[in-house]
């Protein structure tokens, strides 16, 4: 499994997802992380300035942020990865939380007003429903 965590900056889990150039993987084994190495996008190819998956994020199955917009959020579900959105600021420990489910997550609540629909009633259910 390979979980892929925003953070812009390098060090902490960052906000707008969209767009993030930096993003921590982690290749996890028997629920073990086997390997962490940083991924640096192109400008072209964040999620803001894509319409598809960034060859780099290739095998992710879970993105974790700090925030993103309701329409990468749809995206990301209809691409099979699972967004989860946390408080949480270190990559590490969210990592470990994450594995051991503990990690705190909370919905989309204002960030699906934040760019305009083009989804159905059922994207209102992801950002709405918990």
């Amino acid at each position: 499994m390979q979980i892929a965590i925003t953070s812009q900056n390098r060090k902490t889990i960052t906000e707008h997802a969209g767009k993030c150039r930096k993003f921590w993987i982690y290749d996890i084994n028997q629920e073990q992380i086997a390997e962490r190495r940083l991924v640096e996008l192109p400008i072209e190819q964040s999620f803001h300035a894509s319409h598809g998956l960034p060859e780099a994020l290739t095998g992710v199955e879970v993105l974790i942020s700090r925030g993103m917009g309701g329409n990468l959020y749809q995206r990301l579900i209809s691409l099979g990865i699972q967004p989860l959105l946390t408080d949480s600021e270190d990559p590490d420990q969210a990592i470990a939380d994450f594995l051991s489910g503990k990690l705190e997550t909370h919905s989309l609540e204002d960030g699906c007003h934040e760019h305009e629909h083009e989804h159905s009633h059922h994207h209102h259910q992801h950002c709405h429903g918990k």
